[in-house]
């Protein structure tokens, strides 16, 4: 049976993420992620410290925790690509191009295969599954066996880890922000 347009796009998707890894390298392919994951932790713990500085700009509390979520998750992006940069040039300097691209590539085809296991296993949860398309396709069913897979392993995951028991209360983030009647516990 032949490749659908899906299956091509699936090649496609894995195809050009490995080709602008291999362009850019592994090294910094890995520091962008590294940034992103933590551009994302700065933003939740210091947006909420941020938008209280806001609130002679933005009067709606969710608003200036959203913004200063986001200014700090730019800010730094914006850190974080400067050092990329510089580690990138150095590592440019140092003649380890060939391998750091080779990496970068095999990188970049493990960052598609996921963006499409994450992609069919979402799709998988809506009414695609009676389409032609879905059926006819001769990739869509193994990348669906990863997402199946993968979905119970976190589950069974988390489960365990619920199980285990949680001592302490959950924290609504930016609770002070947001409530400012509410009290943190001590």
């Amino acid at each position: 049976m032949p490749f659908t347009w899906v299956d091509w796009a699936i090649v496609a998707i894995v195809a050009i993420s490995a080709l602008i890894s291999l362009s850019r390298g592994f090294v910094k392919e890995a520091l962008s992620l590294v940034t992103w994951i933590i551009a994302g932790a700065v933003a939740w713990m210091f947006g909420g410290s941020l938008s209280e500085y806001l609130a002679g700009y933005i009067q709606t509390p969710s608003a200036r925790v959203i913004t200063g979520c986001a200014i700090m998750f730019v800010a730094t992006l914006i850190v974080g690509a400067m050092i990329n940069y510089l580690i990138g040039e150095l590592v440019r300097v140092t003649g380890l191009s060939g391998t750091d691209r080779f990496l970068g590539m095999a990188f970049g085809a493990a960052r598609g295969v996921l963006l499409v296991v994450v992609a069919v296993g979402l799709l998988s949860l809506g009414p695609v599954q009676q389409d032609g398309w879905w059926k006819e396709s001769q990739l869509v069913p193994k990348f669906l066996l990863v997402a199946d897979w993968s979905k119970n392993l976190i589950l069974g995951w988390s489960s365990q880890w619920l199980a285990s028991g949680i001592s302490v209360p959950a924290e609504i983030p930016f609770k002070e922000q947001l409530l400012p009647m509410a009290k943190t516990p001590q």
